[in-house]
């Protein structure tokens, strides 16, 4: 049988489940996943964790404990994510070490109401990191405005951080220079920058969704998404050869890899690895639900690469988009505004759970 997983990873395009929970934990799956579907990484949200915690009882008992405790329903949400991000990151960690620390990477997300606030992101970045205590973590921080200095205060501090809610190619070209200022820092610091890793999550899926609901039936219908995806990579390209580059990378730092996020395809019209098979190029990472994991195991078909060459015709089809700018900005208050509203019924389940057992 053909291991298109394998495949996928021979292309440079590292594998990551874009989904977290207890049971999967306890269960053996997670580590099942590592050992036979390539899987080499882990994300998480607000939105990935209000789901678990509603579902099943492998939470009770650690909510029993937080009851008697009496601590507060906002410590008891942090006990209980950090919990499942630890365990995560052990199970990864021999992932982390085959890729002498690129991979193997779990990420845990800042409290999305901080989205716009500087000093708080960073402050929760740095407890958050030290809450896990696991060198194999992420810190994901929204690349809104106000995030940017929040990634680079936060790099500079040497945690590694996964950049989140990137739409726009001018707000990724922000967030590199985050990251270079980022390393420059941590090195004027001290930090050993080879060390420090950071991916920038690139939201795909949600693109097209916007974007055709405002066209309509259209012969651009499905096609942007992928489009600015490329143009995120181009990008990428010119920034990681540049000579400001060189001088960190001399200094063992590695490439910020774009990761492509929220590839799950919302269209049932689309084929179901549309986003997988058109963004595969080297140094990048897919983080997939499992249904599209399972589906591009199934029938996926990796081309060496399906990005490098088609920037000219990616920017045709950007070139054709007037309300580009509208979207992308509705984009990113459109999620942080879910991931506020997944907290808050992360919350809400958190605080029912424990009122229960007390």
């Amino acid at each position: 049988m053909t291991d298109r997983l394998a495949e996928l990873t021979g292309a440079g395009v590292a594998v990551w489940l874009d989904d977290l929970s207890r049971e999967r934990l306890a269960s053996g799956d997670l580590d099942r996943l590592r050992r036979e579907k390539h899987v080499s990484g882990v994300t998480s949200n607000p939105t990935i964790f209000a789901k678990a915690l509603s579902e099943g009882h492998a939470y009770d008992e650690q909510i029993r404990d937080l009851a008697v405790r009496g601590v507060s329903v906002e410590e008891a949400a942090r006990m209980l994510t950090t919990y499942d991000v630890r365990w995560a990151c052990d199970v990864m960690r021999p992932a982390f070490d085959a890729s002498g620390g690129l991979d193997g990477r779990v990420s845990i997300e800042v409290d999305p109401r901080l989205a716009h606030k500087t000093a708080e992101t960073i402050a929760e970045a740095k407890g958050l990191w030290w809450l896990v205590d696991r060198e194999n973590l992420f810190i994901k921080i929204p690349a809104t405005l106000e995030g940017l200095p929040a990634i680079t205060a936060t790099l500079a501090a040497g945690i590694s951080v996964n950049v989140t809610l990137i739409f726009s190619l001018e707000r990724y070209k922000g967030v590199m220079d985050a990251y270079l200022s980022g390393l420059e820092q941590a090195k004027a610091n001290g930090h050993d920058v080879s060390k420090i890793e950071s991916v920038a999550s690139f939201f795909v899926s949600r693109v097209d969704t916007e974007i055709d609901k405002r066209l309509g039936a259209s012969p651009l219908n499905g096609k942007a998404a992928v489009a600015n995806a490329r143009l995120a990579y181009q990008a990428y390209e010119e920034v990681f050869s540049s000579k400001r580059w060189q001088a960190l990378a001399d200094a063992g730092a590695r490439p910020q890899r774009p990761l492509w996020a929220s590839t799950g395809v919302k269209n049932p019209a689309y084929s179901d690895v549309l986003y997988v098979e058109e963004l595969v190029a080297p140094g990048t990472v897919n983080t997939m639900p499992e249904a599209t994991m399972n589906a591009f195991a199934d029938h996926g078909v990796t081309q060496p690469d399906t990005i490098t060459g088609e920037y000219a015709s990616a920017k045709q089809v950007m070139d054709q988009i007037s309300d580009y700018d509208d979207v992308v900005a509705f984009l990113e208050r459109d999620g942080v505004a879910k991931f506020e509203a997944s907290w808050a019924e992360l919350l809400a389940s958190v605080e029912a759970q424990l009122k229960a057992a007390r």
